[in-house]
């Protein structure tokens, strides 16, 4: 039987990259634009700390807080 996937995003939800964003901005007081040169990569995970404008989310990742389109990650879903 399938699962059916939750599409549900939270502050505190672990989330995993899917395809690497070209540009990058950082969710800091001053964002700074940046080139994704390969700071973030698929299968990078991260966690959902606050929510932006639309599909727009604060992820922390191992390298810093970012800002990231929703479609370039989903949700990480732990099966045992």
């Amino acid at each position: 039987m399938p699962a059916i996937r939750s599409l549900k995003l939270e502050i505190g939800s672990p989330v995993i990259v899917i395809e690497a964003p070209k540009m990058m901005k950082t969710a800091t007081s001053i964002p700074c634009l940046r080139v994704n040169s390969d700071l973030v990569k698929p299968g990078d995970v991260g966690r959902i700390v606050s929510t932006k404008s639309k599909d727009v989310w604060a992820v922390h990742l191992t390298i810093g807080t970012y800002l990231i389109d929703g479609k370039y990650f989903k949700p990480l879903e732990l099966d045992e």
